[in-house]
């Protein structure tokens, strides 16, 4: 180790032969110098914090010692930080290596860090919160994408070892609660290929066209052993599956990043197998419960039809009193619009002009016999009075003659008049109101008729 020249001159004296006084930026130089020349090339480890990522590209953290209080703060620069592979992450384990320096302008003792590589659990950690960090960013734990499992699956695809304990729990549970089909495609659950053998699986189930729900499994095992469930690629063949993911991996207090992304996560595999398969007597109860909940849902339903059949019913009977009433009233009118049907009228009207001509006949026949009597009276007063009483006689006769004749409908015709008739029926026409501009008749006179059209004067 090289002597500093600095030291050996603290205990000169000054020009006044009083004791020196340095400033600080000549002892804090001074000592990084030191230093640096004795921890030049240093491996240290510790758990990382304070991790800080400046404009210039540095990254500033702190490295905690993890057996007592103590913290180093640290600087990687950008040259170096950008070459690295594991990017530092807050709570990560890692090792670096560097130089121990003093930061001149706060005196404050640092790692100048060249290399950094996580360490054992802290790899896994670090790399854990990576991943978990980024698919969270992307919404893939987002519990609104999550699906709900089948209710009643046929076919449950298990996608784990074929020769592990998972697949003989999955399969015990399941017989034991519901018949299913179980198709299993076979992957490997640990080690640097598990990932790619495990996506690969994941995409050879879905080629089952009738698969309802998948289960991911695998017994218990260290972090170490579980890690391939912390794969980017399985979290995304997870996430991209076309039907409901269950995981069952390790023991309860296992969680790994396809945990998170599955639609839902059971403690162990027998727990997931438990979670898609149900139970014959839940479900059996189940079912009862729906169908005594059916029948109450279609008993209210049919009492709040029936309800408003009876609101609707109501007016509908009130209705059909007011039709009734209004057929009685139509029938009332019918009955009294029939009894003045024109044709009744004139039927009427016909058997009333035949009445007044029967009387009419009848008035001139009852003269003429009364004549007649009078006459074969007279004739026998004649023989006994002589001829003033037949002369008396024929006078009266003569009167009663002019009478009947004056009496007759034909001298009417006789003496210049007429008779308007109905074309259709022939009854005689009496009140103007009777006819209408346009109507046909037939005008009765002495020696015949002929036919007419009522029109207007002008």
């Amino acid at each position: 180790m090289s002597e500093m020249p600095l030291f050996d001159r603290l205990d000169e004296r000054g020009d006044e032969g009083g004791e020196r006084v340095f400033r600080v930026g000549e002892i804090s130089r001074a000592v990084r110098l030191t230093v640096e020349d004795r921890w030049a090339n240093v491996l240290i480890e510790g758990e990382v914090s304070n991790v800080r990522r400046a404009a210039s590209g540095h990254v500033y953290f702190t490295l905690n010692d993890e057996e007592e209080p103590a913290q180093l703060a640290g600087v990687m620069f950008r040259s170096d930080a950008v070459r690295t592979r594991h990017p530092l992450e807050d709570g990560a384990r890692m090792r670096f290596r560097g130089q121990l320096s003093i930061y001149v302008g706060r005196s404050q003792f640092q790692l100048i860090a060249r290399w950094a590589t996580p360490v054992g659990e802290g790899d896994l950690a670090a790399r854990f919160r990576r991943i978990h960090a980024k698919l969270e960013a992307e919404g893939l734990f987002d519990p609104a994408r999550k699906r709900p499992l089948p209710m009643l699956p046929n076919v449950v695809g298990v996608v784990t070892s074929v020769s592990g304990a998972a697949i003989r729990d999955i399969v015990r549970v399941s017989a034991n609660r519901c018949p299913v089909r179980i198709v299993v495609a076979d992957c490997r659950v640990q080690g640097e290929e598990a990932p790619a053998t495990i996506v690969a699986a994941l995409t050879s189930i879905q080629g089952l066209a009738d698969l309802d729900v998948v289960i991911l499994g695998r017994g218990g095992g260290s972090a170490e052993d579980l890690f391939a469930f912390n794969d980017e690629r399985v979290a995304r063949a997870v996430a991209q599956c076309r039907v409901p993911v269950v995981t069952g991996i390790g023991h309860e207090i296992d969680l790994t990043i396809a945990d998170l992304v599955a639609d839902a996560r059971a403690s162990t595999p027998s727990n997931a197998a438990e979670l898609v398969v149900p139970e014959r007597r839940v479900l059996r109860g189940t079912l009862d419960a729906l169908e005594r909940h059916l029948q109450r849902a279609m008993a209210a339903a049919l009492d709040r039809s029936r309800l408003r059949l009876e609101r609707h019913l109501r007016p509908l009977q009130a209705s059909g009193r007011l039709v009734d009433e209004g057929r009685k009233q139509l029938s009332r009118l019918h009955g009294r619009l029939a009894a003045r049907d024109p044709r009744l009228l004139l039927r009427e009207d016909r058997r009333a002009l035949t009445d007044w001509v029967t009387r009419l006949r009848d008035a001139g026949r009852r003269p003429l016999a009364t004549g007649r009597r009078d006459l074969a009276t007279a004739s026998a007063r004649l023989h006994g009075y002589g001829r003033p009483m037949v002369a008396a006689a024929r006078a009266k006769h003569a009167a009663l003659c002019a009478q009947l004749d004056a009496l007759s409908p034909l001298r009417v015709l006789e003496r210049g008049y007429a008779i308007a008739l109905r074309a259709d029926t022939n009854a005689a026409i009496r009140s103007t109101s009777e006819v209408s501009d346009g109507d046909r008749i037939r005008v009765r006179v002495q020696d015949g008729d002929f036919p007419a059209k009522v029109g207007d004067d002008e």
